[in-house]
């Protein structure tokens, strides 16, 4: 071995010890749980201000739509500490937020599409001075009547992008009329808060090149970089947009974060100092897009065993006043109308429809969770028509490995739903818990309970194909400590450590020598979203790729000063192995770079296998599929629409988990989250589409008390993923939230309960006044 790799040689291999264990797969804390619990961890509102910090706050008018006449902004300007006020003449280049519709000016100009639509900015000395400056404006409008509902939006037939259609089958209709059982329903669903624990907030900071480095909570810091650069009308290498971390996203900072993130290095651009915006809660929840409304009217036909033979849906979604993430959503929503489920004939034709409301967004799940709640709806109708065991109904439908294929044309090569279901329904003891729930149901007037055990199927990819790649930068330092930074935004989901795992086992180091920096959009300016749980799949696998082509560097280094063949060289614990010979990771990369050997590397993937054809309505839009289960039971008081969650079991297909406990938690959250949208979560409007529920007084979220007490979380083990992923690991962070269908599933038996063989007419969400709607309406005889 060469003079630097002498550490130890001549010391014999200790062959007794046996391979470090793996660190994939170990349940390893959050790399930012300490900070957490200390109460120290830095989000973009703790980062130190620099001298000089100016503080900006949006303003806008309080109405709903209108052609803006007069802006007067002189008291605006004579507040205390009034630095400048910013309006659509003050931007450079472009007033334009989206990358391609043309429909989100960053501040408006000539017209007002929402309430809640910024028209200008108050840059002051102070955050307080700034908020309390914005209402002094006068704006005066010549108001028109908003379309602020989707009945609204539906009669005026205002589509905002063109209708999806999904078809499968000869003629559905002719099937339909053929079915010996034959139902129809509607459904309304509502579009929640993200209620991100961080609100909107970005930091702007001017160089002395002309360019920003910008700290913003995003999922996309690159998206906001582009933006930022554009309406500057400067090159994008000038503007560093820089996340660490962002305190809760959920969808709403994939393209959100982009306005006040605009708006800060607008101020930081005209003043040429520091620039912070943030939002306060309130102005959050008013100013920033939700997930989509829907309704949705449905037919199904199914023969007296409960096997479906044809399904007929139009959905409506609301999008409010611009496209943003409109399409995505649309085509999540399409592709998950069939959940687990296998129909023979099905016609889909999904609208999107505009509101004057601040433009819909994308929420977790990217339109998955409406798909699935149609697909749950129908299964519970179809069940609770025929007096059949909701479960049977669920099980005869399911799809038939190796025969069915979805209604785009994709077999599931993987599916092991009937498996994964059969487990979950002998471990939850759900036949026996049935038998007691029925006799309890007979025996009490008013406590009624329900049982379901509902399935997802959930597709993994976008179906943007330019997002379906990913790059890294990894750089092995002289003290033998390795730098990665990778493209995507930690939001708490763990990405960090997780990446830092792969990579650690790749190197055979303890978790401490890898330092995950920070995404930047100018390191890496083709990352793509946070998003739709491929971030682990896309950069962990690119890690790897880079981690190799460093791995093999070295051991071809020690190989070549040793003579020793690279097949016998490893890497484990710390030290290189060589033979009989070891030696630390750190004298071997410090050799290597006196031999100038280079010890940075890229590492890139390109998601391969899918495709999607639009125009079609075929191909392979996803490249795997998560599959779960949960049994929920609930009690449900029918004179107050009160609920209870009494016991949930859930099974998670995770493939070959990374980090245990923390995909066990991500599966605890996204449950919750899809109870709190399922069942209490209501966004109110008024005539003029200004957001009512504006602020936690109003908006209900889930509680501690909202978990269940009998709360049961495992992990399905022993099908690691066939696809190309990074150790067999499936995507975790949002197929949870639908787990959360089987208590709105409950809740529909339990109300079915008063009436055998009627089904509820049940909205989302299922609020106590929703539940007793549908009693009323059951009673009455108009619900089923």
């Amino acid at each position: 071995m060469s003079i630097s790799l002498k550490v130890a040689a001549g010391r014999k291999a200790d062959r007794t010890a046996g391979p470090e264990p793996r660190l994939v797969g170990q349940s390893c804390p959050h790399d930012d749980a300490p900070g957490h619990v200390r109460g120290t961890t830095a989000f973009i509102d703790d980062l130190r201000e620099p001298v000089g910090t100016v503080h900006v706050a949006p303003g806008f008018v309080e109405a709903g739509s209108g052609r803006i006449q007069a802006v007067d902004l002189e008291a605006v300007r004579r507040a205390a500490e009034m630095i400048a006020v910013l309006t659509a003449k003050d931007i450079p280049a472009a007033n334009e937020l989206s990358l391609g519709a043309g429909d989100q000016p960053v501040l408006a100009h000539d017209r007002i599409l929402y309430h809640g639509q910024p028209v200008f900015a108050v840059v002051a000395a102070s955050h307080r001075a700034a908020r309390r400056a914005v209402r002094l404006a006068r704006i005066t409008l010549d108001a028109e009547t908003p379309v602020a509902t989707l009945a609204e939006a539906a009669a005026a037939g205002g589509e905002i992008a063109p209708s999806l259609c999904l078809r499968k089958g000869g003629d559905p209709d002719a099937a339909l009329a053929l079915a010996a059982l034959k139902l129809e329903g509607s459904l309304t669903i509502g579009g929640p808060e993200h209620l991100y624990l961080e609100t909107q907030t970005a930091l702007a900071i001017p160089d002395h090149d002309g360019g920003l480095s910008v700290h913003c909570s995003t999922q996309h810091a690159s998206h906001v970089g582009r933006v930022i650069a554009r309406m500057l009308g400067i090159p994008e290498a000038l503007v560093a947009c820089e996340c660490r971390r962002a305190g809760g996203a959920f969808g709403g900072k994939q393209t959100g974060a982009t306005q006040w993130a605009a708006l800060a290095a607008l101020a930081a651009h005209v003043t040429g100092r520091p620039a912070r915006c943030r939002l306060e809660r309130s102005e959050d929840m008013v100013m920033t897009g939700k997930g989509h409304a829907a309704h949705v009217g449905w037919r199904v036909g199914a023969d007296r065993g409960g096997r479906v033979v044809a399904v007929d849906v139009a959905m409506d979604l609301a999008c409010g006043a611009a496209v943003d993430l409109s399409e995505r959503v649309a085509e999540g929503a399409l592709f998950h109308l069939d959940n687990a489920y296998f129909y023979p004939e099905l016609r889909v034709l999904l609208r999107r429809l505009r509101t004057d409301c601040v433009p819909a967004t994308a929420w977790r799940g990217t339109g998955a969770p409406h798909g699935m709640l149609v697909a749950e709806q129908l299964m519970d109708a179809v069940a609770l028509s025929l007096k059949l065991d909701p479960l049977d109904v669920r099980k005869r439908n399911l799809y038939r490995v190796g025969r069915d294929v979805t209604p785009y044309g994709l077999p599931l090569s993987d599916n092991v739903a009937l498996p994964l279901i059969e487990e979950l329904e002998r471990t939850a003891d759900y036949r026996a818990r049935r038998k007691a729930i029925a006799h309890h149901n007979y025996e009490s007037e008013i406590l009624k309970k329900g049982i379901a055990l509902t399935p997802i199927k959930v597709g993994a990819a976008f179906t943007d194909q330019a997002l379906n790649r990913a790059e890294v930068h990894m750089a092995i330092r002289q003290d033998g400590s390795v730098e990665l930074r990778h493209g995507g935004a930690e939001l708490g989901q763990g990405l960090n450590v997780k990446l830092a795992q792969i990579v650690a086992d790749e190197f055979g180091l303890d978790l401490g020598r890898i330092v995950v920096r920070p995404a930047s959009s100018t390191m890496l300016p083709g990352s793509g979203p946070t998003a739709s749980s491929m971030t682990l799949d896309l950069n962990g696998t690119a890690a790897r790729r880079a981690a190799e082509t460093l791995k093999k560097r070295l051991i071809d280094h020690a190989a070549a000063v040793t003579g020793i063949d690279p097949r016998l060289i490893r890497l484990d614990r710390g030290t290189i192995v060589a033979g009989d010979h070891r030696s630390t990771f750190a004298a071997l990369v410090d050799s290597a770079v006196r031999a100038r050997l280079p010890l940075a590397a890229q590492g890139a993937y390109a998601m391969p296998k899918v495709s999607w054809d639009r125009q079609r309505g075929q191909g392979r839009p996803f490249l795997y599929f998560v599959y779960g289960a949960a049994c929920s039971e609930v009690t449900v008081d029918t004179l107050t629409g009160e609920m209870r969650i009494d016991r949930v079991d859930i099974l998670q297909d995770c493939g070959t988990s990374l980090n245990p406990e923390i995909d066990r938690g991500q599966v605890e959250g996204g449950f919750i989250q899809g109870v709190g949208w399922l069942t209490m979560e209501e966004i109110v409007r008024d005539e003029s589409g200004r957001i009512l529920t504006d602020g936690l007084a109003a908006y209900k979220v889930p509680l501690a008390t909202t978990i269940p007490a009998d709360f049961r979380v495992r992990l399905f083990t022993g099908r690691p993923n066939r696809e190309t992923t990074v150790h067999g690991t499936k995507a975790v962070g949002e197929p949870p939230l639908m787990l959360a269908l089987s208590v709105f599933s409950a809740i529909t038996q339990a109300i079915a309960a008063l009436k055998p063989g009627a089904v509820p007419a049940l909205d989302v969400p299922a609020t106590p006044e929703a539940v007793m709607r549908a009693v009323r309406r059951l009673r009455s005889g108009a619900g089923g």
